[in-house]
């Protein structure tokens, strides 16, 4: 049975440059071991969305909010246990892995509503790929977060224009990574200095009016940044019980696109996965989040092997699972197909090096080696695959189109395009300026932008790539995620 028609039987939850460190003030070393990845049952942070009347105190010391609103504490996570386990190891010179099962898994092999005994669409009902895709409205954005500056600018991939720039914290945020949900709606930035997420909405009619003035009060342009707390169409944060330091915060951040609804022909409730290391900084959560903002799920990865930080990346695969890798370490799998969850972990040969990550459509991942080679890692077999010439080279941010795998580089500071079929390098492009090419992602119209962290970004056609075109956007930009939603695009069925 194919993952595709799998997905449509059961489609529930389904640094600046310095020392090739993170953000340029930050050494690691390549050390660690694998063990069982287990639930949490005690954890719970803090999260806060607005409500009306009274002021609000935001639950991080570092600032507060007096915007005419109150902050209420979300639903804490719900808790469950790993099923009994089974352990395989494979020749540790080109694979490790700790594989979690659980005697209460259950596969559905059943037929669903609006489909004959093959899955195809019957009665009029519609399944996933028949809208094209995750049905993106004709809107699209990258939200391109500023690590200085403690805010996200708002870029309409198509005219060019920042449309809006919205604070993400009361100061001191570091804010990095950034994740755009399946239908283009709704953004999560992540901040690495405070343990802070920050939600917000890209559309207006899923704004809030807080202060029930009768209109929503949020930033119109690139110079309209309202004060932290004071912008309705910042949605929620939850401040993480995180250890407590900068390598700690959260970094790692996917969306799966939710369940899918054949009457309404979209689907529904997406949730954002987000990676953290805990207080006691040996384990790391890995968090389930509703839209809402309330924590559903949060499994506990204890002996985490990521140089002492968070994990460092994340991504979807087309049975949609999540993702996280980490910097120099090991990556995980996490199988929410099972019941209860588990995770499968996974120790690559050391000169991978990683550190840009990224799931292609076929389902697998690929690491930018900092410094170390390009490398893709097939979950079937369990080999990686390093591609030839890039052994050099000091790569960052990684995302993926149909045809190829694109890899920012630092040393020289270019572009990589690698052919996925072919597992070749197909060039190296110039930018021009290029000061430190960082992130990556891939828009709804599949153009590639790569964003530099001194203050711009390239919209690139893969098709004529000397032709980016340039966009300015003031801040530090350190980011390795989908900030255009385009990765989830990627793994949805077509």
């Amino acid at each position: 049975m194919t993952s595709t028609y799998k997905r449509w039987l059961a489609l529930s939850v389904a640094a600046g440059l310095a020392g090739c460190g993170d953000s340029g003030n930050a050494t690691a070393s390549d050390s660690g071991t694998m063990t069982q990845g287990t639930v949490d049952p005690t954890a719970n942070p803090t999260g806060t969305t607005p409500t009306t009347g009274g002021t609000a105190t935001d639950s991080d010391s570092g600032g507060s909010m007096s915007n005419g609103m109150t902050m209420s504490t979300t639903v804490g996570p719900t808790t469950t246990t790993i099923g009994p386990t089974t352990s395989t190891t494979t020749d540790s010179t080109t694979a490790s892995t700790d594989t979690t099962t659980t005697s209460t898994a259950t596969t559905d092999t059943t037929t669903g509503p609006g489909t004959d005994s093959t899955g195809m669409t019957t009665g009029g009902v519609c399944r996933p790929g028949d809208t094209g895709g995750m049905g993106m409205a004709e809107k699209s954005y990258i939200f391109i977060p500023s690590q200085d500056t403690d805010d996200v600018a708002k870029v309409n991939t198509q005219t060019l224009v920042e449309e809006a720039r919205y604070k993400i914290g009361p100061g001191g945020e570091s804010a990095s990574r950034t994740a755009v949900s399946a239908d283009g709606r709704y953004v999560v930035v992540n901040n690495r200095q405070t343990g802070r997420s920050t939600m917000l909405a890209a559309n207006v009619e899923d704004c809030v009016d807080t202060n029930a003035n009768g209109v929503i009060d949020t930033s119109q342009n690139a110079g309209d940044v309202r004060p932290w707390g004071q912008d309705e169409c910042i949605l929620w944060q939850i401040q993480w019980p995180y250890g407590g330091a900068w390598d700690d915060g959260p970094r790692g951040v996917t969306w799966t696109p939710g369940t899918w609804d054949p009457v309404q022909c979209k689907y529904v409730d997406p949730k954002v996965w987000i990676g953290y290391m805990a207080q006691d900084q040996s384990s790391v959560h890995l968090v389930r989040v509703g839209v809402d903002g309330t924590v559903e799920e949060t499994i506990v990865v204890p002996g985490w092997n990521g140089s002492g930080f968070a994990p460092y990346g994340a991504a979807l695969d087309p049975d949609f699972k999540p993702w996280f890798s980490s910097l120099r370490g090991e990556f995980v799998r996490v199988n929410t197909d099972q019941n209860p969850i588990t995770v499968d972990r996974f120790t690559p040969p050391g000169n991978v090096q990683s550190y840009g990550f990224t799931v292609d459509p076929d389902g697998h991942p690929w690491f930018g080696g900092n410094c170390g080679p390009i490398t893709r890692f097939d979950p079937d077999t369990q080999t990686y695959t390093a591609i030839p010439g890039t052994e050099a080279g000091c790569w960052r941010g990684v995302t993926a189109d149909k045809n190829f795998t694109w890899v920012a580089n630092n040393s020289p500071c270019a572009l990589a395009q690698v052919d996925r079929m072919t597992n070749t390098l197909v060039a190296q492009h110039n930018t021009n300026p290029c000061s430190v090419a960082i992130g990556l992602s891939v828009d709804i119209e599949d153009f590639v932008w790569l964003v530099d962290q001194s203050g711009w970004a390239w919209k690139i056609d893969p098709d004529n790539v000397p032709a980016m075109q340039q966009v300015m956007v003031p801040g530090s930009h350190y980011v390795y995620s989908d900030m255009t939603g385009g990765q989830l695009k990627s793994i949805l069925p077509q």
